[in-house]
């Protein structure tokens, strides 16, 4: 772990020599700002050796506010200061100790420069209109928990897309599962185990027998000839599932369905989403912001897939707030959203007129009475989105149209 303090210089701290408890450290930092560049990947596991910030400055998320084309570390050192940060070592296997020095230099140039660009940073974003943008988006981000574990973690497989069959499928979740227990035991990687491709390669080819899985490209490495018993242990478990218990090959989700296909499914939600997409396009352009910071996707997506009934400025917001938007965020995209909905909104069906049986269309106040002009009554149309409300984002895209809704956040779909 790397610590740069004002005035302290810059310290190195190993958790594995603490047995992984900083919570000391973690009291020693009280009541100071953290810097931090992409703090929601660092907060995680930051919280699980007991440290936890009580104020926080994301650089990296600054610069996407700031309008920055490039925020990884290196990129906004070189715009800010001027200075290339080395590269080498982000994929090394940093359980190796003692650490070479060479490491050691690299860990700390992450934290070097972190307090100059966090000035400089936030003297921009004061410029630009921006600061309390920022402070809402590092608050969010600093009392954010851990994000949801899925209930289908494997299906996140890189490729999955390209098997189809339920044996098949249950092969990649073995696979995968069988992966993930060794990875957790041994603390690394997934992937440096067993990339995704491999799990795909070896359900979509079904070898027979142990031997024709080591042929196969990936397994025949020394390393996977090593663990060959346990991957055709898991080939045979996925393989030897009841019906039953085979996976679902399109399993329902808890939020919209991909965008590319909302056009056959529902015309309607894919007009409110382009024209959200549309109004939060010009707002990014206006404001030098990612349209993905202005607002999160798959709330937007959420939100044309099932707006609010009427999706009036009040239903609208009250849907933003509830799917996690922030105040900054509500008020610059509502009037646009709620303007979206409007035009998108189909128009309201007339209710045929109701004759006196006479056939001519008049009606009567009683059968001998005078007659009276006709009234034509009309029937408010619910139509489109369903009177159902949802949040949601994840495509990257701009945000649609909005009504009262139920927020939910899923992972972005795109």
């Amino acid at each position: 772990m790397q610590l740069r303090r004002e005035g302290a210089g810059s310290a190195l701290v190993d958790p594995i020599a603490l047995d992984g408890d900083l919570s000391l450290l973690g009291d020693a930092l009280r009541g100071v700002e953290w810097v931090l560049h992409a703090a929601s990947q660092d907060l995680p596991c930051l919280a699980e050796v007991g440290m936890r910030p009580d104020a926080l400055f994301d650089t990296e998320l600054a610069g996407r506010l700031a309008g920055y084309p490039r925020v990884g570390l290196g990129p906004l050192a070189e715009r800010l200061l001027g200075v290339h940060l080395r590269k080498g070592y982000g994929a090394a296997d940093w359980s190796t100790r003692p650490l070479p020095d060479d490491w050691l230099v690299y860990a700390a140039l992450d934290v070097e420069l972190l307090v100059e660009m966090r000035d400089l940073l936030a003297a921009d974003l004061e410029r630009q209109g921006k600061a309390e943008w920022a402070r809402q988006e590092f608050e969010a981000v600093r009392l954010a928990g851990p994000p949801p574990r899925r209930a289908e973690p494997w299906r996140r497989t890189s490729g999955l897309h390209k098997v189809r069959r339920p044996r098949q499928l249950a092969v990649v979740r073995a696979l995968w599962e069988s992966r993930d227990e060794l990875a957790e035991s041994r603390d690394v990687a997934p992937g440096r185990l067993l990339p995704d491709a491999a799990i795909v390669d070896a359900a979509l080819r079904e070898p027979a027998d142990k031997d024709a899985l080591t042929e196969m490209p990936v397994f025949r490495g020394s390393r996977q000839r090593r663990l060959a018993d346990r991957w055709w242990r898991a080939v045979r478990t996925g393989r030897g599932l009841p019906a039953e218990d085979l996976p679902d090959p399109s399993p329902a989700g808890d939020g919209p369905p991909p965008v590319n296909r909302w056009a056959d499914k529902d015309p309607d939600a894919a007009a409110r989403l382009t024209a959200a997409r549309a109004h939060l396009a010009t707002l990014g352009e206006q404001w030098d912001t990612p349209v993905e910071n202005l607002l999160q996707p798959d709330l937007v997506r959420r939100l044309c897939w099932t707006p609010p009934v009427p999706a009036d400025a009040a239903s609208v917001e009250a849907f933003l707030t509830t799917g996690g938007a922030r105040p900054w965020q509500r008020e610059l995209a509502l009037p646009g959203l709620v303007a979206a909905l409007a035009e998108t909104a189909p128009p309201a069906a007339a209710t045929p007129a109701v004759g006196n049986g006479n056939g001519d269309g008049d009606t009567a106040e009683d059968a001998d009475g005078p007659r009276r002009s006709p009234r034509r009554r009309r029937r408010r149309s619910t139509s489109s989105g369903g009177a159902t409300d949802t949040a949601g984002t994840g495509d990257g895209g701009t945000p649609a149209q909005v009504g009262t809704v139920t927020p939910v956040f899923s992972d972005p779909e795109t």
